[in-house]
C-alpha cells in the first residue's frame, strides 16, 4: 500500500469577528505557520485622530499545514477559530505565490485597499450582531462598510443596515 505524502500548504481559516489576532498567537504558541496581513487605516474613534493597524480580511488568517489530522484538530481547537474555507472535498489551499504577494503588499508603505464580494441579489447570513442567524438577500452598498440585506418575512420585505464583515454569503443552493 502506497502511503499518501502530505504536502505543507496555506489555507484560509475562519476566525470569530474580531478574534484574528488571539488565533494568531495561539497558533504561533503551537508552532503552527500562521500569517495575518494587516493594513494601517485611519482611527474611526471620533476622539482620535491615529492610524491603527486591523486585517486586511476581517475574519480571515492564513494557517500553513499539511492536513494530517492531528494537526487539522490542532489548528480548529484553538480558540476563536471556525473552519478552514474549503468545500465537501475538504479544505482548498491557497498558492503560496499568492501569500508571498500579500506579504509583500502589506510591508509596503503604499495603500492597500480590497473589494468587495458581495453583489445585489446575493443570499446573504448575517454572522454577527445583533441580527446573528437572519437570512437575506444583499440589497446594495452604504457608507463605509455598511450595507442594507433585505429579510422576506410574510411576504414582505424588511431591511436592516448591517456592518459587511457581519455578512457572509450563502452557497448558490440557498438561494
Amino acid at each position: 500500500m502506497a502511503s499518501e505524502q502530505l504536502v505543507t500548504s496555506w489555507y484560509v481559516l475562519h476566525t470569530k469577528s474580531r478574534f484574528e489576532n488571539k488565533v494568531t498567537d495561539a497558533l504561533i504558541k503551537k508552532s503552527t505557520g500562521v500569517f495575518l496581513p494587516k493594513i494601517q487605516v485611519k482611527s474611526k474613534r471620533r476622539d482620535r485622530n491615529i492610524m491603527i493597524r486591523v486585517p486586511l480580511f476581517p475574519g480571515y488568517i492564513f494557517v500553513q499545514t499539511d492536513l494530517r489530522p492531528e494537526h487539522r484538530i490542532e489548528i480548529l481547537k484553538t480558540a476563536g477559530a471556525v473552519r478552514l474555507i474549503g468545500n465537501k472535498e475538504g479544505p482548498i489551499p491557497v498558492p503560496t505565490e499568492t501569500v508571498e504577494s500579500l506579504k509583500i503588499m502589506v510591508n509596503s508603505d503604499h495603500p492597500v485597499t480590497t473589494g468587495s464580494h458581495f453583489k445585489k441579489g446575493d443570499a446573504v447570513i448575517v454572522v454577527n450582531g445583533p441580527f446573528t442567524g437572519i437570512t437575506g438577500v444583499f440589497e446594495r452598498y452604504r457608507g463605509l462598510s455598511r450595507v442594507v440585506v433585505n429579510i422576506d418575512a410574510l411576504g414582505q420585505f424588511a431591511s436592516v443596515d448591517v456592518n459587511e464583515t457581519d455578512i457572509e454569503k450563502l452557497p448558490k443552493i440557498f438561494s
